[in-house]
């Protein structure tokens, strides 16, 4: 994020926001600036994504599942609105000390152990560990002491459009959103790498709400996407992963997806059209 906040500075914090007594490097400074450009930038990636996702790939004709919701689009952005910048409040602190020099994120590919590959490789890892993160997160906010405080305001959107992806509670996002910021404080990661991954997270999420089933067959098991996770809003305990079915299947909670088996909900709209 030092990488975001430097050029902040450079071209518009330093020269026309901040009085030139205030150094860049100040941690009141500091803190406020990440919080604004946090906010910015969550909403820019749920805006911009999850509206191309929602014109351009999600399928309609949900809307008129009887488990869609009334005014649910309005009621999803709305909710996500509300808890993105309480949600930016502890990830502002995990990008303070990234930006203090707490981290192992590195500037330049020579700083790698193993150069090129070692790019390649932590960003599998990265995939990988926040994989096996968020899926027990998710578990856990599952159990009923946490549920119905944290995680229940999620499940309202039986049948999601792309916009439900960031309509959490603020407890609940951020700490499904923590194993992201643990890594690079545990593993050495490029910058430049980080903000990709960063930005391909969100998109992410963003595409396992966007109501589109379709995966490579060889892939159907193996990726958790869009079925995999409607089915997840539907039937409440499977298929908690973000990326993988690796860690559902090694937890005993995957379910393969109904609208794999020709009972998903787009064929629930077949068969109400039929009668």
């Amino acid at each position: 994020m030092d990488l975001v906040l430097d050029s902040a500075d450079r071209h518009l914090l330093t020269p026309y926001v901040y009085p030139a007594s205030w150094p860049e490097g100040e941690p009141c400074r500091q803190l406020l600036s990440l919080f604004v450009i946090t906010n910015l930038g969550a909403l820019t990636l749920y805006l911009l994504f999850g509206t191309l996702s929602y014109y351009f790939i999600f399928d309609h004709e949900l809307k008129k599942h009887p488990q869609f919701l009334e005014n649910q689009v309005r009621r999803e952005i709305t909710y996500a609105l509300r808890s993105l910048p309480w949600i930016s409040v502890p990830t502002v602190a995990l990008f303070f000390a990234e930006v203090r020099g707490y981290s192992k994120l590195y500037d330049n590919i020579e700083d790698s152990p193993y150069g090129w590959s070692g790019v390649f490789l932590s960003m599998l890892s990265f995939l990988f560990f926040t994989d096996m993160g968020i899926y027990w997160i998710h578990r856990a906010l599952h159990h009923k002491l946490l549920y119905k405080r944290f995680h229940k305001p999620h499940h309202l959107w039986k049948i999601a459009t792309p916009f439900a992806s960031h309509a959490f509670h603020p407890v609940d996002g951020f700490m499904q959103s923590l194993p992201y910021h643990i890594y690079p404080f545990l593993f050495p990661l490029h910058k430049v790498t980080y903000l990709g991954l960063y930005i391909f997270v969100n998109v992410w999420t963003i595409s396992i709400h966007d109501g589109d089933y379709r995966v490579p067959r060889l892939l159907q098991h193996i990726i958790n996407g869009s079925a995999h996770h409607t089915d997840h809003h539907l039937y409440f305990d499977y298929n908690y992963g973000q990326y993988f079915t690796l860690w559902d299947k090694i937890g005993g909670s995957y379910k393969s997806p109904t609208a794999f088996e020709g009972k998903g909900p787009h064929d629930y709209l077949r068969k109400l059209r039929e009668k």
